[in-house]
This record gives structure tokens, sequence and C-alpha cells, in this order.
């Protein structure tokens, strides 16, 4: 029932005319980008162009995620997620409704990419997000409703972002909101309390997605299943130990799964060997580098992935 009133009073044509009640910013609805558990998000025009905006019925959520959008400004480097333009309340014509406004993130999600540009990107793109999950985790916060389609690829040079912060939650709490394929608890493979392993075997279940695009029901033991599944697709067996570790919680960080993953990356002779090789050797040898330092050599290797992509295609 909830579902519906909100659904009800916050579902608008193209071309309505949002004004702030208290900070009086004005954005016209273009289109509707998506919706979720307790909003819709527009594609909005105001006065200092595009943007994403948000609206819902329900204060306390909207207040959530906008702090979880100040989380992410609070990172080192770029934001792996969207940045916060404003918050704001509208007397629309059928009652109040909250919303906030933010970066418009452009770009095909996370399963899209890798099926027009190859399974080759699957591994630099599960890095980059592992470093966002890192700094997201330092801050407090578990993103919890990892998916594709709340995972944009942004660029050239191609970079992971958060587009949808409403599953986010502290640590510590139930998580908010997720999509059973994704989810441990699905798969009777831990709790849903929110920490950084909820994270990191969505992201286990997210390399599996990219190898499996349509996805699977459990039946039966799902641990088993999940095993089986990997074990029997070639390119992706070469990752069973990190997806493993991740599945089964055996894994207290976003930035050790990276680091095991790159070591693997690095063994494999793919388009860009030497530079995985040397990033990683570099990771072992100086595991108490700054995170910065880190993000600068992921996007190096993207750069370069991305500059070969680029080449074979004019080829």
């Amino acid at each position: 029932m909830m579902m519906n009133t909100w659904k009800t009073q916050c579902k608008f044509p193209p071309g309505t005319v949002i004004t702030g009640k208290w900070h009086g910013g004005i954005y016209q609805l273009i289109r509707e980008l998506g919706s979720g558990a307790n909003g819709i998000v527009y594609l909005a025009k105001g006065t200092k162009g595009h943007t994403a905006l948000k609206m819902s019925i329900d204060s306390l959520s909207i207040t959530s995620e906008v702090n979880v959008l100040k989380a992410f400004s609070k990172v080192q480097g770029d934001s792996p997620g969207p940045s916060l333009h404003e918050m704001d309340d509208w007397e629309s014509p059928r009652g109040r409704i909250h919303f906030y406004t933010m970066e418009y993130i452009q770009g095909p999600d996370l399963l899209t990419f890798i099926r027009k540009n190859g399974q080759t990107w699957v591994g630099i793109l599960i890095v980059q997000l592992l470093d966002a999950l890192e700094k997201l985790h330092q801050e407090g916060w578990t993103f919890g409703d990892l998916k594709p389609e709340n995972l944009i690829v942004s660029g050239p040079p191609p970079r992971i972002r958060f587009i949808d912060v409403g599953g986010t939650t502290i640590n510590g709490r139930a998580i908010k909101e997720f999509t059973e394929f994704f989810d441990r608890g699905y798969w009777g493979l831990g709790s849903r309390k929110s920490e950084p392993s909820y994270d990191l075997f969505s992201t286990a279940m997210l390399m599996i997605h990219m190898y499996y695009p349509k996805k699977f029901a459990k039946v039966g033991d799902g641990k088993k299943q999940l095993v089986q599944q990997i074990g029997s697709h070639p390119e992706l067996a070469r990752f069973n130990p990190v997806l493993q570790k991740a599945l089964f919680g055996k894994y207290d960080s976003a930035k050790r799964m990276k680091e095991e993953l790159l070591m693997i990356l690095s063994e494999r002779q793919d388009k860009a060997p030497s530079y995985a090789k040397r990033y990683a050797t570099r990771q072992q040898k100086k595991k108490k580098s700054g995170s910065l330092k880190e993000t600068v050599m992921v996007l190096l290797l993207t750069i370069v992935l991305y500059a070969l992509y680029i080449y074979s295609y004019l080829l």
C-alpha cells in the first residue's frame, strides 16, 4: 500500500516544474531515470544544467540518502558516487514531496558495458569497484543493493560509479534494500547484517553474473551450486580462489580482496599483463601505501585497456 501511495504521489510527466520551498531552486523534469523502494529518480534541468532529481514522500529515507552522498564527498580522490547538489521540499498539487538533486552520471550500466566491450574489462572494473567499496566501508557504510543497474561506467576512460544509494546502510544494521540474486541471505551464505563482507559477497555475484548474463535461481544447496557454476565456466574459474573467499565471508576488507584479484590478473596473459603485474607487485611491497596512489594506478591500468580497446576497434 505504501509503495502504491508514493508511486501515485511522485509520478509526474515530463515538463513538470519543481520549485524548492526553502532554497527556491527551479527544476523541469525531462524523463524518468528509474525508481526504487521509496522514490523515483528523474533527469531534470535546472539553472546549472542537467541534474538527477530524486523525490519521495518519505523524509527519513531522503535524509538518509543525503547523508550517504555527504559521506561520499569525504572520501579521498574522486567520489565513487554522485555529488550532492541540494535537498529541499516541493509543495506539489498532491501534497508535500521531499527531494534532492545530485550529479547526473551518464553511461551504460555495468552489464551493458561488459556486453558491448567484452569480458576483458571484468577484472579491472571489479578492481575499481573494490577500491570504491573500501572507501565507503571506511566511512562506516555498506552499499547493500549492489547490482548492475546501480553501477554506471562513465568515461572515457571507463570508470565505475554508484548511482543509487537507496540501499546504503550504516554498518551494524539490517540491510535496507537488496536484490535476491546478489544477496547472501537468499543463497543461505550469511545474514543480512550491514558489514563489508555483505558487499564483497555481492561483488563476487556481480562477477559471476557478468559471465552468466541470464540469472539462475537457487536450487538446493546454494554453496554447492555457486561453486559448480564457477567451475563450469573456464574464464570465470580463473578467479575461483577469490570468488570462493568472497562468497564464504573470508575477506575482512575490500582492499584485501582487491589485492588478491590483482595477483590473479597479473598472471593472466591478457592485453595488459605488465601493468597489472607491476601494480600487483607494488601492492605486496607497499601495503601501507595511500589509497590515492592505488586509485591512480588502477586508473592508469584502465586507460591502457581503454586505449587498446579503441586501437583494436579501429583496426
